[in-house]
């Protein structure tokens, strides 16, 4: 399955025009610019805005050019939506990429009830897939655009944040974009991850989709931003194991008060984990947890309904943290997987001997 995403890209659209302000990665773009300004340009060139015959053929590969051959322009064209299409699902599918977004249209920071000065910026968070991503993976990455999409806004209306995020990028462009001759070369992508927090939280979440599918961070390290990629988490625990949103769902409505939850992680490491401002509810479930215990015995225990136990719990198995399994207890029969590492030299071995002393999961497993 096509999850992780080949590419990240903003683009904003105002009254001054529309452009490609940051993509992420970048670094094949970077040798095709050094390429282009060491070629002596002719100040008496024309330049052809129009063909009517159609340009030439491109070639739109997805495979090790992160996207080089679709250029800014052609990029913020097609990204840069009218007014009608903002607020709404953007998809658009162009030979073997298939581009996400959420098109936003954030209004001008007010301050002290004066009127804003500056005119309504529209901005669009692209994430370009895989033609072949199927349709649970296309909708999980569209509600993450529209959730940067919000937390922009808000930030926005607070400080101006995304104004003056856009001023740094766009003269990260101006200045280093098209260098005069003895000026510094320097990638402008480069510049604007120096100086811009937006760019380094649209890269961090681009690397953490392709490593863990989870993506926490603070947007201008104020609004806290999570989101979890299930169909990627979950394959991490197991590679053949392919989990979509609606079964997690299906799956719930299945599960009753005699099941209990089995943590993937340590507790003290999941607690660790949590962000300051965490569900109460949750903090309490899991201080109290053990796979002994049933979900009706969890809740008399953490003093919790049993819907909340229920709700909580889904929380942790879609964020690939837990399982539903029968509560463990000494007349049930286990047997180790078929498919686990217990051989002599696998690392599983000397973690059951800490964990438990004076047993070896050699014999134990046999």
């Amino acid at each position: 399955m096509d999850v992780d995403p080949l590419s990240v890209i903003l683009v904003k659209s105002d009254s001054k025009g529309d452009r490609l302000l940051f993509r992420y990665p970048y670094e094949i773009n970077k040798r095709q610019e050094n390429g282009q300004l060491h070629r002596k340009k002719n100040p008496y060139a024309l330049i052809v805005t129009e063909d009517l015959q159609g340009p030439p053929p491109q070639n739109y590969s997805t495979e090790k050019d992160c996207l080089a051959n679709f250029a800014d322009d052609i990029l913020s064209n097609l990204f840069a939506v009218k007014q009608e299409l903002c607020e709404a699902k953007f998809e658009l599918k162009v030979n073997d990429v298939r581009f996400v977004g959420h098109p936003t249209m954030v209004p001008p920071c007010s301050r002290k009830g004066k009127a804003p000065n500056r005119p309504i910026v529209l901005i669009n968070i692209v994430f370009a897939l895989h033609a072949t991503a199927n349709h649970s993976v296309v909708k999980c990455y569209y509600e993450l655009s529209k959730r940067f999409g919000v937390a922009l806004k808000h930030e926005e209306r607070r400080v101006g944040y995304v104004y003056q995020e856009m001023k740094a990028m766009i003269a990260a462009h101006d200045d280093y974009g098209r260098p005069e001759e003895g000026a510094e070369v320097r990638n402008p992508f480069e510049v604007i991850l120096e100086q811009c927090s937006l760019a380094r939280d649209l890269r961090k979440a681009y690397n953490d989709l392709k490593i863990s599918g989870l993506v926490q961070l603070r947007v201008n390290r104020w609004i806290y931003l999570s989101f979890c990629l299930p169909q990627k988490v979950h394959q991490l625990h197991n590679r053949a194991l392919m989990v979509e949103p609606e079964a997690i769902d299906k799956c719930l409505e299945s599960i009753r008060p005699y099941h209990g939850i089995l943590l993937l992680v340590e507790t003290n490491q999941l607690l660790d984990s949590l962000v300051p401002d965490a569900s109460p509810a949750l903090i309490r479930l899991l201080k109290i947890y053990t796979p002994l215990k049933s979900l009706q015995t969890l809740s008399a225990d953490a003093d919790l309904t049993l819907t909340q136990v229920f709700n909580l719990s889904g929380h942790l198995v879609y964020w690939g943290k837990a399982i539903f399994i029968y509560p463990l207890c000494e007349t049930n029969v286990y047997m180790t997987a078929p498919g686990a590492p217990v051989h002599c030299r696998s690392h599983l071995v000397e973690k059951f001997a800490e964990q438990f002393s004076g047993y070896s999961l050699i014999q134990n497993s046999s």
